[in-house]
C-alpha cells in the first residue's frame, strides 16, 4: 500500500468549513442545497446543530448522510458535520435570543479549526445581527467579529460579483461618523490590505485600484467638502510613491461607467452604501463577500437571513454556491498560514 501517496493527496485536499448562520433563517437550507452541487475532490465540514440539516428536503429526497467530523483522521473528500448544539430547538422564521450565542459559537469553532490547520477556509451563512444584540452581545457583523477573533485590527470588506470587486474603507458605520473615520492612516492601511490581498489571494501581479471620493463630485475642488484635498489625494500620492497603482479620487456617480472601469481590478468606496448598491444591482444573489486582511480565508453570501423563506425550499442558493467556489479557489492560492497568528 502506497501510504506516502495517500498522505500527499490528503495534505493537498482543501477542507472548507461552512457555518450555517442563524438557525431560524435560510442558512441551514442553503447548506443542504449546496451539498448537491459542491464539486468533488474537496472536504466540506458543516458546523451547526445536526437537527437543522435536511429540513428543507422533501421526504422523497435521498437521505442526507453526514458523518461526524474527526479532526484526527486522514482528510478525505466528502461532507462531514461538526455538531454544535442549539440552546433550544429552532423553528424556521422564528428568532430566539437563546440561540444567539450558539451562532457565535459556530464561528468560534470555525476560527479555531483554521488556527489548528484543520480548515483552509471558512464560508459563512447569514446571521441576524439584531437578535445577537438583543441577547446582550454587541455585534456589528461577521467582518468585525472575525477580525477580533483572529487579532486583526482592521479587516476590509470586499464584494465580488458581476465582473466587479468593490472594497470598503469603512463598513458598518453610521453615515454621520464616516467622514471622521476616513483618516490618512486608515485609508493607507485599507489600500495596502486591498493591494496585498489582491496579489496573494487573487493572483494579480500589480492590481490597479480605483479610489472613490467621499463627497459629491469628489468634493468639487473643495466647494463640496475638503476630505479629498486634505486626506484622500495626499494618501494616494504617498502610496503611489511606494509602487501602488491607484487611480483617483474619482466621483462616485461616474466611477462605475464601463469606460472608467477599463483595466481596473478593484474599486475602493469610502462607505458601505456608496459602492455596494452598484455591485448588488449587477449581481445580487450571486455575489460573494470576502474579508480581506485576515490570516484566514473567509467568504460569505451577499444577502440576509430571509426569515420568510426559511424551510420553504424557495431560497436561491446561488450566492452560497459562489461563496464556496471562491473560498475553495482562494484557499488554493492564499499565502496566509495559521502559524502567522
Amino acid at each position: 500500500m502506497n501510504t506516502t501517496g495517500r498522505s500527499r493527496r490528503a495534505a493537498a485536499l482543501r477542507t472548507v468549513a461552512i457555518t450555517t448562520g442563524e438557525p431560524a433563517g435560510i442558512g441551514p437550507d442553503l447548506c443542504t442545497e449546496l451539498l448537491d452541487t459542491a464539486p468533488q475532490g474537496c472536504r466540506i465540514v458543516l458546523i451547526g446543530d445536526r437537527s437543522l440539516f435536511g429540513r428543507a428536503r422533501p421526504r422523497s429526497a435521498r437521505k442526507l448522510k453526514l458523518p461526524d467530523f474527526d479532526a484526527t483522521s486522514l482528510p478525505r473528500a466528502g461532507v462531514e458535520l461538526l455538531h454544535v448544539p442549539l440552546a433550544e430547538p429552532a423553528r424556521p422564521g422564528i428568532l430566539a435570543t437563546a440561540n444567539a450565542r450558539y451562532v457565535l459559537e459556530t464561528l468560534d469553532v470555525a476560527v479555531g479549526g483554521c488556527a489548528a490547520g484543520a480548515f483552509q477556509a471558512i464560508v459563512t451563512a447569514p446571521v441576524q445581527k439584531s437578535i445577537i444584540n438583543e441577547a446582550g452581545v454587541p455585534f456589528t457583523g461577521h467582518t468585525e467579529y472575525l477580525a477580533r477573533r483572529t487579532g486583526v485590527r482592521l479587516p476590509v470588506m470586499l464584494l465580488v460579483g458581476g465582473g466587479l470587486r468593490v472594497a470598503l474603507a469603512t463598513t458598518h458605520l453610521p453615515l454621520r461618523k464616516v467622514s471622521a473615520a476616513i483618516t490618512p492612516s486608515r485609508l493607507e492601511a485599507v489600500l495596502r490590505i486591498v493591494a496585498g490581498d489582491l496579489q496573494s489571494m487573487f493572483g494579480l501581479r500589480r492590481p490597479r485600484i480605483l479610489v472613490l471620493g467621499l463627497n459629491p463630485h469628489a468634493g468639487e475642488g473643495g466647494h463640496l467638502g475638503r476630505e479629498e484635498i486634505e486626506v484622500i489625494e495626499p494618501t494616494l500620492a504617498a502610496l503611489r510613491g511606494d509602487g501602488l497603482d491607484l487611480v483617483g479620487p474619482v466621483p462616485a456617480d461616474t466611477a462605475f461607467v464601463p469606460q472608467r472601469l477599463k483595466g481596473i481590478d478593484a474599486v475602493v468606496a469610502m462607505f458601505h452604501d456608496q459602492g455596494l448598491p452598484v455591485l448588488k444591482h449587477a449581481s445580487f444573489g450571486h455575489a460573494v463577500n470576502v474579508t480581506l486582511g485576515l490570516p484566514i480565508v473567509r467568504t460569505s453570501v451577499d444577502h440576509g437571513t430571509a426569515l420568510d423563506l426559511a424551510g420553504t425550499r424557495k431560497a436561491d442558493p446561488g450566492s452560497l454556491q459562489a461563496a464556496f467556489a471562491l473560498a475553495l479557489e482562494l484557499s488554493q492560492r492564499a499565502r496566509h498560514q495559521a502559524s502567522h497568528w
